[in-house]
């Protein structure tokens, strides 16, 4: 399986290569020059793999899956390390992501049992075995060097602290993080670790990771990788649990299912995109957005329009307020027939002169909803609260105001015929302050997190500048 850029770069590369590249030369994604198609045999075969949740069953399940992209790790060491990664003594429960059924054909599907209490953890758990697997095969050091508006940060510093050959660089957007995620990030003592927190929005910290990975005579000198989802190695690990989730909402791989999922950087929703592309029975994708509704707007009109670090809210779903949805490339490209010049054309030229583009008008937009399954929706903070709210007293279920986005917006798509899935994405316990807001108390909390925002802080505060950032790396690599 290669690999080729989103934007018309000749080269074609395997994954191990890409694993630690992050973007293309080009300035463009990595993706598969084809996804692989899973047949109704397979499907069915990977539903006894799966086992309904039984232990070992979902990492059974995701060396099928990343099997049929990852050629050049022997299969012996690709399983070894899937049984490393998908545990019960990391997750908490044999099923990994169990589903919790609310009604009859409505689901949450539970992704957030890992060490960070949010979805990222899925992948970022894999990606950090992946990472120390082939640095050691080639004796080699990684600087990575990421952006989080809340959990990335977390899930990949939990996933690469004390790991052999690997330093985190990561940005988050000062002060716009809820209390319990900056303290889960920058109470991190490990001295691979380095938090920066820049004065602006998450636009402002992904622009700078994208910045310092087109600068290709740096990230070669100091050897920077990235660990946001325009890696395609989380991406692909994300892939897994769509599978999962329809194994257990269905019986039969004649069945459909639908997922609903809370996005702001396109990334968890362009798993799924993946999943329906290689024969995932799935109707629809809803995307759900918080008041930073740039995804919602594309897939109503068409246009896709940034927003100025100004006019990107500041809102109770903090890690969806994004203007810049950095994977929403990837479908583009699949939309576009797969036209990197054209690719190139909207996202290397038109936004960054115009700050936007318009397919409305153009005959493939309407293949966004008739061929790839696409809808959308968006909620707000009033919308958040009365969710929240009528979920804990309903069904005694208590979710956080990212899962309650989702949640909103799938009740508008619901068809009594196919099953609704919405992904959770976190614990209420790092949104504590809105979920008091909705239900008058506090959400429970992991003992292991008792008294976090207490601790000892290590976090360097740091203007929106990309060579500051970059003299920061220089400081603190000195084998570099």
């Amino acid at each position: 399986m290669l690999y080729l850029s989103t934007r018309g770069h000749p080269d074609r590369k395997h994954f191990c290569e890409i694993l630690l590249e992050g973007l293309a030369p080009d300035g463009g994604l990595y993706l598969p020059e084809r996804y692989p198609q899973v047949e109704a045999a397979t499907l069915a075969r990977w539903r006894g793999v799966f086992n309904g949740g039984a232990a070992g069953g979902y990492a059974a399940l995701a060396f099928e899956v990343l099997s049929l992209y990852i050629d050049d790790i022997p299969a012996a060491d690709l399983k070894a390390l899937c049984n490393k990664t998908y545990t019960e003594a990391v997750y908490g429960t044999a099923a990994i992501v169990p589903l919790k059924q609310l009604e009859k054909g409505f689901y949450l599907e539970a992704l957030s049992n890992g060490p960070t209490l949010a979805f990222k953890d899925m992948a970022m758990q894999l990606l950090g075995n992946l990472f120390e697997y082939e640095l050691a095969r080639r004796g080699e050091e990684l600087n990575i060097l990421g952006a989080t508006s809340g959990d990335t940060g977390s899930a990949a510093e939990y996933a690469m602290r004390g790991k052999h050959g690997v330093r985190v660089f990561m940005l988050s957007p000062h002060g716009r993080m809820s209390p319990f995620q900056q303290a889960q990030m920058f109470s991190l003592m490990d001295q691979n670790i380095h938090n920066i927190a820049i004065e602006g929005v998450f636009d402002d910290c992904q622009d700078i990771v994208k910045n310092v990975s087109n600068d290709l005579a740096f990230k070669r000198q100091y050897k920077i990788g990235t660990v946001n989802s325009i890696n395609w190695a989380r991406l692909l690990a994300q892939v897994v649990y769509y599978f999962a989730g329809y194994f257990q909402a269905t019986t039969g791989d004649d069945q459909k299912v639908s997922f609903t999922v809370p996005s702001g950087n396109f990334g968890n929703v362009c798993a799924g995109h993946v999943a329906r592309q290689m024969g995932l029975p799935i109707q629809t994708l809803v995307v759900a957005t918080n008041e930073n509704d740039v995804l919602d707007e594309f897939f109503r009109t068409g246009v896709y329009r940034v927003r100025a670090s100004a006019d990107t809210h500041e809102t109770s779903s903090p890690s969806m307020d994004i203007s810049k949805a950095s994977n929403f490339e990837r479908f583009v490209f699949d939309l576009l027939g797969r036209d990197g010049a054209r690719v190139k054309a909207l996202f290397g030229e038109a936004l960054n002169k115009d700050g936007r583009f318009d397919l409305g008008a153009d005959p493939v937009f309407a293949d966004a909803a008739s061929h790839y399954g696409f809808v959308s929706g968006k909620s707000t903070h009033a919308d958040r609260l009365a969710t929240i709210k009528d979920t804990f007293e309903r069904f005694g279920v208590m979710i956080d105001t990212h899962t309650a986005d989702g949640v909103k917006v799938a009740r508008e798509h619901l068809n009594a015929a196919t099953p609704m899935i919405v992904l959770e994405t976190a614990l209420p316990i790092k949104f504590a302050e809105t979920i008091v807001e909705a239900l008058g108390r506090q959400p429970d909390r992991p003992a292991k997190f008792d008294g976090i925002e207490a601790l000892p802080k290590r976090v360097q505060v740091m203007a929106a500048d990309t060579a500051a950032v970059q003299r920061y790396i220089t400081q603190h690599c000195p084998a570099a």
